[in-house]
């Protein structure tokens, strides 16, 4: 694991004498808590080294499993920085242009979205991650943490993310997290976070992107175009409409759709996008683009159900952990959904036509195998 190795040592993690859970060994343990997050914490490491284990029977050695506060004493001597880095130096979007819906005329479909995952009710976790808001005299069971995601949607990809107390919104992270889109990207998003400062900060970054518009956001029709939609300009706020501020200029796009759970109701949709050519990118092509927003909310589910499928999805007590087992849990899926991209791709099928759960679960078997390497094909740890 030469990357783990890197960031571990960028991080001066160093160990004074040889431990039973070295840094390397401590780095795939985060992440595989993801993989059976349901395990305790010394299940998981026996999970981690049942193939090992066998190796070292038949040489007449033996590894004591180390008791849950040493498991913390070792997470804690790592910190967070280890796996932030890792993952950042990991992740990349993969899709190419033989990826089913990877791309749209070139652009590759990108999504920003953000959801919230509990943390254990500890007075730590609560001071620095907050609490949702409840009625007086209650309180919300337990603490959060915001995480704000941008996926690949042509293979479920999470290339890029960002978590923060409960209390800051979306719209803040998600403003940062463009620091990853380039002009090769088409970025789309929810009318939720829809703000002259996100379409500001795409553009600028030379990505081109297609949101959707919340129900109060007004576009006068400055041009109509041949495809059913029309330009428009965008302001920061009426005030400075008024004072000659400089717009942005966008290509509103409107059309319905049926109310899936009562077909006779039509639910009105608008869209803009910095898309202006119609021919290349006609309002009906783009209308059913958008719906490739909903992939995010599909990662969303691998990460929170088919992962963690935990009460409170989050085990660390303490916020240096929450950070370091979150930054694993991405790694996880990471791992998950790089695996089923290479599958794919060399059957030449979609990625999401590959199933998430049944993948997880070859995993969660190959690894005791996998362990069955020889010592130095896989140094963990020294055996003595």
């Amino acid at each position: 694991m030469p990357t783990a190795g890197y960031a571990y040592a960028k991080t001066k993690v160093e160990e004074e004498r040889h431990r039973s859970l070295p840094g390397h060994l401590v780095i795939c343990l985060i992440i595989e808590m993801s993989l059976w997050s349901r395990d305790s914490m010394r299940d998981v490491l026996k999970n981690l080294i049942d193939g090992l284990s066998e190796a070292w029977v038949k040489v007449g050695k033996y590894w004591r499993i180390p008791c849950k506060s040493a498991i913390t004493q070792a997470r804690q001597r790592l910190g967070a920085g280890v796996m932030t880095q890792l993952f950042h130096r990991l992740v990349q979007p993969m899709a190419n242009s033989e990826t089913i819906g990877g791309f749209l005329n070139g652009l590759r479909i990108v999504v920003i979205d953000g959801t919230c995952l509990d943390i254990p009710d500890s007075d730590e976790n609560a001071r620095v991650f907050g609490r949702p808001g409840s009625r007086p005299g209650t309180r919300a069971a337990f603490p959060k943490v915001r995480l704000v995601i941008l996926v690949e949607a042509g293979t479920h990809l999470i290339f890029d993310a960002l978590m923060c107390p409960y209390k800051i919104g979306e719209r803040v992270r998600s403003l940062k997290l463009l620091r990853s889109v380039t002009s090769s990207m088409l970025l789309m998003w929810d009318r939720g976070l829809h703000s002259y400062a996100m379409v500001q900060a795409t553009v600028s970054k030379g990505c081109d992107y297609l949101g959707r518009i919340p129900a109060n956001v007004k576009f006068l029709n400055e041009e109509a175009l041949g495809d059913g939609s029309y330009l428009s300009y965008m302001y920061p706020s009426g005030k400075l409409r008024k004072k000659g501020f400089e717009p942005i200029q966008v290509r509103v796009i409107e059309y319905t759709i049926e109310n899936p759970d009562n077909p006779e109701e039509q639910i009105k949709y608008r869209l803009i996008t910095s898309l202006l050519d119609i021919e290349k990118f006609p309002a009906e092509l783009l209308a059913s683009e958008y719906h490739q927003r909903w992939e995010v909310e599909n990662t969303i589910d691998e990460l929170k159900v088919h992962l963690l499928g935990r009460k409170t999805h989050i085990r660390s007590q303490k916020p240096q952990e929450v950070v370091q087992e979150v930054y694993g849990l991405l790694l996880g899926h990471w791992a998950i959904r790089l695996l089923i991209f290479q599958a794919a791709s060399n059957a030449n099928i979609s990625p999401l036509r590959v199933s998430f759960t049944g993948t997880l679960r070859v995993v969660r078997r190959a690894l005791p195998k996998f362990q069955r390497l020889q010592p130095q094909e896989l140094p963990f740890f020294l055996v003595g």
